[in-house]
């Protein structure tokens, strides 16, 4: 079990998501954004290294306008040797790396163009991962989608859609609950079609529920990811004290969370911890569950 957060530090002063607007695009603004955020994903993951947490999710704006049509610039070769290098202390220390493409990342969308720049996405999210030389046991995440009045049909339209992504894609590519629309049952029958490993979203499910207990839950998407996968990802937050359902937590309750950790002794798997205080609540979350024989802290 390794124990992760999302995106950003809040910590060091550097973030890896610097950009600029559209209508400054050009290759001399680029380059010198795109090393900033490399050189800043290399310093999270040291900091991540040093403080044993070895589960990061890289942001989605590692490389600005990646997916967009402005994009005329072959950044995948220009930092080519700059995401080796990356990729090869991410893999001598053990981090476990995912990505979580954003909202408008809609695979079953009705909107050709919101489809299109989907794929758009996903194809960026996958090589920036290809670029890392990560295996297959780095994940790109999205919602399974829009509802649009016709849960069935739209479920069908995701895995028709699903099944013709490149296999590039698709070693990467994961499916986890939202809070809204597709609950995990939904998700669990998504995969039983397609075989795609689903992320088990602890939060989500207590917004958008079904009558099964969390341990049965957890023994039925476990069995949705392959050894080549690697371990099972769980995403983990609860309730944010003032605004309530379902917006996410500022900081880490750790009875709830150890409540969590208590429920699932029969599994192992890794938890990214959604929580607003990102790399505080992951440290919390760490040293409370530090005698949990499944913890690895060790890179």
């Amino acid at each position: 079990m390794k124990i992760g957060y999302p995106c950003i530090n809040s910590t060091l002063k550097c973030r890896s998501s610097s950009t600029f607007r559209l209508k400054n695009y050009s290759e001399e603004r680029l380059i010198p954004t795109i090393t900033n955020n490399l050189n800043c994903l290399e310093k999270i993951l040291k900091f991540n290294v040093d403080h044993r947490i070895l589960f990061f999710r890289i942001t989605s704006d590692l490389i600005p306008f990646g997916s967009h049509p402005v994009m005329d610039f072959n950044w995948q070769e220009y930092f080519k040797a700059k995401f080796q290098a990356i990729g090869n202390y991410i893999k001598k220390n053990f981090i476990r790396i995912s990505m979580h493409p954003g909202q408008y990342t809609v695979l079953n969308s009705i909107n050709d163009k919101v489809f299109k720049n989907s794929l758009n996405e996903l194809i960026y999210h996958t090589d920036i991962l290809d670029l890392l030389e990560l295996n297959r046991t780095a994940k790109i995440i999205t919602h399974v989608g829009g509802v649009y009045n016709d849960k069935a049909n739209s479920i069908r339209r995701f895995i028709k859609r699903y099944n013709a992504l490149d296999k590039r894609i698709k070693q990467y590519y994961v499916i986890e609950n939202d809070d809204k629309s597709f609950n995990i049952s939904d998700c669990l029958a998504i995969s039983e079609q397609t075989g795609i490993p689903v992320i088990f979203d602890v939060y989500h499910h207590e917004c958008n529920t079904t009558t099964e207990m969390v341990q049965d839950v957890l023994k039925k998407v476990i069995k949705t990811w392959k050894p080549e996968d690697g371990l099972p990802i769980i995403h983990y937050s609860s309730e944010h004290l003032i605004k309530g359902k379902c917006r996410h937590a500022d900081s880490i309750n750790i009875n709830h969370f150890k409540n969590f950790i208590e429920s699932s002794q029969n599994y192992d798997f890794d938890i990214m911890i959604e929580i607003k205080n990102k790399e505080s609540s992951a440290l919390q979350a760490i040293n409370a569950i530090l005698n949990d024989e499944r913890l690895n802290i060790d890179s």
